[in-house]
């Protein structure tokens, strides 16, 4: 999957000279490209394949807003964009800001189209069309998903658009995009993609992906007993928590096990790599030489003082998640050299052998499925099935090396899934969209700098200031 990837973004690439732009990034690929690239079976399997490849670059800057956002993560020396998120200062004319905008909208133009173009195929010639179909809505309800999340209301468009059409596109409620496109979208995917996948087609949406990110749907909307019935079904798909929670980021090992739901996918020395191993090492000589990270360290994503105290004491999740040295190979441990110039903590969920500064194979976990288990244990106890919750927090916590939860009360239960989420999933883009989802983003942050509008981040200004037109298109509140 990620040598697909690589091969069709030259593919993309070319395809993508070939537009025009509108203020949402939607205008179709014009007639005689489109007409010249969608004809086989094989170009219809690289136009979706091409959709991963801008989940890829959009990704590299996940961790500024799921994890910079919340509380634990801060930028430690003060550095551009990852101060702004960290300090609720970020402006709408910050460049991720436009660039996050950009990318999602250019993912659901190419699933549009994809989607528009294969309807009128030849179902003799192009074998796969529902599966590419579930393919590109998978992405597409991702793509949107991230979208409110991230701005709130946002133009709703499942057809191509002419320029002038999008244009007059103005931001859709958050409710109606998530019953109208990322709901249908997901139950449709989920009966057409298939279980697993094999050889170089690993790392493609399976049935499990839609079902796993619909189960988060239902329970970010609150229908926990959609969320439960769904999340239970996944339960018996045959995924597994590894042994070791180590292992999870052991890069010299297969990123496809069986806790793997979907990543997205980065390859070393394919132009394929990413940014991670780069932006979060911290530039402390003898760490970099024993990880072998090479290229720079930029030091970012440090985790505070208040997350390493949050582990119990034996909890096996500590050392990887929040660290502030290495033990070397001989046992002994070596702390972060003290400067005035370099950061004192950083996570090591990343740290692999680097040759080149931004090369980095590490995948993105978007959902794997200890998130699953606590999600499952959350929908549980919202519907007053609390002893049942807890067998399924206890085997997150069991792997975690901690005793097991006995005898809670619902509200005691729910704190528990809530901080068993920090433990288990810092640093893999969840903490600030956990927050949001569970009404608590203003009491956990207003003490860094939130205020009550900034549950959403600003439009670019770009864009808004391109349509022009504040009935249809207003700017977040707070942000002009």
């Amino acid at each position: 999957m990620k040598t697909i990837i690589s091969i069709v973004t030259i593919i993309s690439l070319l395809v993508l000279s070939a537009c025009k732009k509108s203020f949402i990034e939607l205008s179709p690929i014009s007639t005689v490209s489109t007409d010249a690239l969608y004809k086989t079976d094989k170009d219809f399997k690289d136009a979706v394949v091409g959709i991963y490849g801008i989940y890829q670059n959009q990704y590299q800057n996940m961790w500024l807003f799921g994890d910079m956002r919340g509380d634990d993560s801060w930028d430690e020396l003060v550095k551009g964009t990852a101060a702004a998120m960290d300090n609720f200062t970020i402006n709408n004319d910050d460049g991720v800001i436009r660039s996050t905008w950009l990318n999602y909208y250019n993912i659901i133009n190419r699933a549009n189209t994809l989607i528009a173009k294969i309807a009128v195929a030849d179902p003799a010639v192009v074998k796969d069309k529902d599966l590419y179909i579930a393919e590109a809505k998978f992405l597409r309800a991702l793509a949107y998903l991230d979208l409110v999340r991230i701005y709130g209301d946002v133009p709703m468009v499942t057809t191509l658009l002419s320029i002038e059409e999008s244009y007059k596109s103005g931001r859709e409620k958050v409710a109606k995009i998530y019953s109208e496109v990322i709901i249908k979208d997901l139950l449709f995917a989920e009966t057409k993609l298939p279980v697993k996948y094999s050889g170089s087609e690993v790392g493609r949406a399976t049935k499990g992906a839609a079902m796993s990110l619909l189960g988060k749907v239902y329970l970010t909307t609150k229908d926990f007993v959609k969320a439960e019935a769904k999340l239970k079904e996944v339960t018996t798909m045959g995924y597994g928590l590894l042994p070791k929670y180590i292992d999870l980021f052991d890069y010299t090992k297969d990123e496809h096990h069986s806790e793997y739901i979907f990543d997205i996918e980065y390859e070393q020395g394919l132009g394929e790599g990413n940014c991670f191993t780069t932006n979060f090492s911290p530039k402390d000589p003898p760490t970099a030489a024993f990880y072998g990270v090479t290229g720079g360290q930029n030091g970012n994503n440090n985790p505070p003082k208040t997350l390493f105290a949050l582990f119990p004491a034996g909890d096996l999740r500590k050392d990887i998640t929040a660290a502030d040295g290495f033990t070397d190979n001989t046992g002994v441990f070596r702390p972060l050299i003290p400067t005035s110039n370099d950061v004192q903590t950083y996570t090591k969920k990343y740290m692999v052998r680097l040759l080149a500064v931004c090369d980095s194979r590490a995948n993105w976990k978007v959902i794997r499925y200890a998130d699953v288990l606590l999600m499952y244990a959350e929908a549980l106890n919202e519907n007053s099935k609390t002893v049942e919750a807890l067998v399924f927090l206890n085997q997150i916590r069991k792997r975690a090396g901690l005793p097991a939860h006995t005898n809670l009360t619902p509200s005691d239960t729910r704190e528990k899934i809530y901080l068993e989420r920090r433990l288990e999933l810092s640093f893999e883009g969840h903490r600030w969209f956990d927050l949001l989802r569970t009404e608590r983003a203003l009491s956990v942050m207003a003490p860094f700098g939130m205020k009550s509008y900034m549950t959403v981040f600003p439009l670019p200004l770009s864009q808004v200031q391109l349509i022009n037109n504040k009935t249809i298109f207003p700017q977040n509140p707070g942000y002009d």
